[in-house]
């Protein structure tokens, strides 16, 4: 399997999708992605029926993301929160991540509970401690491919600078990549990318604080690669919920059968000759 370091090209913005579950990965792969990214908001809204607060454990999490690493072979780069806990937690959860197949994991500045990246109400740790769990986590990765991503969300509670200033920082401790989060215009980005030394990662998160932007946007103002955390499960959740409206409502799936994947195509997806 490639890396997904080695999917990160100059002039070329790399589209991630977000897979929610092991089965979403496989469709995201059949459709053409060289990577996918595991939202942590996804798993706790999916899985555990929570908000995005920092409530799923490193167990819960990382086997979530083994699951979905080993139903594809395109690299698969996580969520991890805040490292679960201080820096000393930060060494149990790289070593975890890589054992279950990720090619990569992104940590965040902020303090815990946390919060979605587009709320407001965010508060962050000091930089010093963000560079300590950063150091950590460089020291404690088996594999020098495995993609260490710093996550800031500096701009929305002490400003643009400050997201530049921990943005350095934290690629002095040693990541590989920084993930620029909820910046608010497509010239903060292309600022951002010229400020910073390293490749960097852009959330199209709808109804954000980050407008919609298209691809090629992204990729004239020099960014990395982009994730699409919650844009198919959003649409899931939507095709769901009309499902059961309409299946409760009529008393027959009938109507609603060329909506659906059919056994075989469930069975091609998954490789399974009965």
């Amino acid at each position: 399997m490639l890396s997904f370091k080695s999917l990160l090209t100059p002039n070329q913005t790399l589209m991630v999708p977000g897979a929610f579950n092991a089965i979403s990965a496989k469709l995201a792969q059949q459709a053409g992605a060289q990577a996918v990214y595991v939202s942590g908001a996804g798993m706790c809204n999916g899985v555990l029926g929570l908000p995005d607060v920092g409530a799923a454990t490193l167990d819960e999490l990382a086997t979530h993301v083994g699951h979905i690493a080993r139903a594809v072979s395109v690299p698969v780069i996580a969520d991890a929160d805040t490292g679960f806990g201080e820096a000393i937690n930060v060494a149990r959860t790289v070593e975890r991540y890589e054992r279950e197949g990720a090619s990569g994991l992104h940590l965040e500045d902020q303090i815990l509970p946390k919060r979605c990246g587009h709320l407001a109400g965010k508060q962050l740790i000091a930089t010093v401690a963000m560079v300590e769990k950063i150091t950590v986590a460089v020291q404690h990765r088996q594999d020098s491919q495995f993609c260490l991503i710093a996550r800031t969300d500096a701009r929305a509670v002490e400003g643009f600078e400050s997201a530049v200033n921990r943005a350095k920082a934290y690629a002095d401790a040693g990541a590989d990549m920084i993930f620029a989060e909820a910046l608010e215009t497509l010239d903060e980005l292309e600022r951002f990318v010229k400020a910073v030394d390293l490749p960097i990662l852009a959330n199209m998160t709808e109804f954000g604080k980050t407008p919609m932007l298209t691809l090629q946007q992204f990729q004239s103002v020099g960014v990395a690669a982009v994730i699409y955390p919650m844009t198919a499960f959003r649409v899931m959740l939507k095709a769901v919920g009309d499902t059961y409206a309409q299946l409760l409502a009529t008393g027959t799936q009938q109507g609603i059968l060329e909506r659906m994947t059919t056994r075989q195509q469930l069975y091609d997806l998954l490789g399974y000759i009965p």
